[in-house]
């Protein structure tokens, strides 16, 4: 019962907070910030941020507001809410131009332009799922194709679940012709590979981008905040359909990035979202390794 609980209360945040960016007259201002994944080019790309309140509904579902006011506070945050960041990142690849998820389309197209690229001239859409800040920008205002040139490419288990929600009708509509799904462990652009990471959505990916010796991975949604997921990663996250193996998944992972030093882009960590993760006594810490200037 707790489990389809908060997987309930956890879309109705997700879904308020999408509807509140997309009205915030004060939204974000577009951001670009260059890098290399070995000899491949990449942009991280600013959309959005949302503050979700701590109300013990969604972060620390299992402890209560309390306690994630005391990890907040010890961070040196605010205690009654959650900063994250929207972003996605674009990876030129060979004759391909990949955007990895496309937030709420909020700021992403005024971010794509500063980073030097036009909508038109992404070939290759990488949803890492289906949750409204991730496909939020692959419309326009008006219902079209934002990126109108591009193949939308996801698993095929997180396209059955998008396909099966009721309020994503019109969406499914408007890009089921240029959907084309994959099974993690796919190759699903040069360089990039699917990688199944479990419990937050049924089909939720992340990608692992290869250059020579190089690497990054995009984690998705693995981990939502950097202060909270990294600090208490066993704590429930509302987010997760299954909050269960998404934490088991999240302290697994979390623990193979520490000790791997791999870099990482996480979607909703402090922008420009691109680090590493570390030990830091008996949790995590998040350490940036690209700045926002």
């Amino acid at each position: 019962m707790l489990k389809h609980t908060l997987a309930a209360c956890s879309f109705l945040v997700l879904a308020h907070a999408t509807a509140a960016l997309a009205a915030d007259p004060a939204a974000p201002e577009p951001a670009a910030k260059a890098f290399k994944i070995g000899t491949l080019d990449a942009v991280s790309l600013h959309d959005a941020q949302f503050t979700p309140p701590n109300d013990g509904k969604v972060f620390g579902a299992d402890v209560g507001a309390e306690a994630v006011a005391k990890v907040l506070k010890a961070a040196g945050a605010p205690t009654d809410k959650i900063t994250l960041s929207v972003d996605a990142l674009l990876v030129k690849t060979g004759a391909q131009v990949v955007l990895i998820d496309t937030g709420v389309g909020g700021a992403l197209q005024g971010s794509l332009l500063k980073g030097g690229f036009t909508p038109d001239a992404v070939t290759d859409i990488l949803i890492t799922h289906a949750h409204p800040d991730h496909i939020g920008g692959l419309l326009t205002s008006d219902g079209k194709l934002a990126f109108p040139n591009a193949m939308i490419r996801l698993s095929s288990a997180e396209w059955a679940w998008l396909q099966a929600k009721p309020d994503q009708t019109k969406l499914v509509a408007a890009i089921s012709s240029h959907v084309k799904t994959f099974e993690p462990g796919d190759i699903v652009a040069p360089g990039i590979t699917a990688i199944a990471i479990k419990g937050h959505t049924p089909g939720h990916v992340g990608y692992e981008i290869v250059s020579g010796k190089d690497r990054l991975l995009d984690i998705g949604d693995t981990a939502h905040s950097a202060i909270i997921s990294l600090a208490e990663p066993q704590w429930l996250q509302g987010y997760d359909t299954d909050e269960t193996v998404g934490r088991d998944t999240r302290e697994a992972m979390l623990a193979k990035w520490a000790a791997s030093q791999e870099r990482l882009f996480s979607p909703h960590f402090p922008y420009p979202g691109v680090g590493t993760v570390v030990k830091s006594g008996d949790h995590y810490a998040w350490k940036p390794s690209l700045s926002a200037k």
